[in-house]
């Protein structure tokens, strides 16, 4: 059940498709909503020249007058998602992205955002960099924006699989952020194993 959950399906479509009670399955969503981490299982990295993608996603909570943001912070090496924060699109939550991510990316990262002014005084001016699109320097957190987009139906701009509750909301995009970091942690260490194998041989 629960991997239906990372699926774009609505809760409706999974109890019609799996014969179970629509309120038994909003009831153990929420459960699971409720239980999953809000901090990032990152890969290690030392100190050195690290790169890292800012960007925001706009989405909504119950009506579009509810206004939630969706922060992400992004290795530009390994695609790893860093870093999550919910909220407004104020400054408060820039400073709750930056904190959310590893020390070493905060002492180390030249990080490349849009303009968006939140940004500014946050990240350490020296390694901050305001860049357009057109720059390719934030092309793979925009990207991942489009993920987001196709695989959390709530995250849709135009659907009728809106969230009714904040914590919900928040639960499923991090359900979606712990399964895409598993699956570069996979995609890294089959790569890794290719070419240790290629030496070898």
């Amino acid at each position: 059940m629960n991997r239906l959950l990372h699926e774009k399906l609505p809760l409706a479509g999974i109890a019609r498709a799996t014969e179970v009670s629509p309120s038994w399955l909003q009831g153990h969503a929420n459960a699971v909503y409720e239980a999953v981490s809000q901090t990032a299982a990152v890969i290690s990295k030392p100190k050195g020249p690290l790169r890292v993608q800012m960007d925001e996603l706009w989405s909504f909570v119950d009506h579009k007058g509810t206004q939630q943001w969706v922060w992400l912070a992004m290795d530009a090496e390994t695609r790893g998602i860093l870093g999550c924060h919910i909220a407004d699109r104020s400054r408060e939550s820039a400073i709750a992205l930056w904190q959310s991510i590893p020390a070493v990316y905060r002492q180390c990262a030249k990080v490349y955002t849009d303009y968006w002014e939140a940004y500014l005084n946050v990240i350490p001016r020296k390694r901050h960099g305001a860049v357009g699109k057109d720059s390719g320097l934030t092309s793979y957190i925009e990207r991942l924006n489009n993920t987001l987009r196709q695989r959390i139906s709530r995250l849709v701009r135009k659907t009728l699989s809106f969230s009714k509750t904040l914590e919900n909301h928040i639960g499923a995009i991090w359900m979606f952020i712990h399964d895409y970091n598993r699956r570069v942690r996979e995609k890294l260490s089959e790569r890794e194993e290719s070419f240790f194998f290629s030496v070898l041989y």
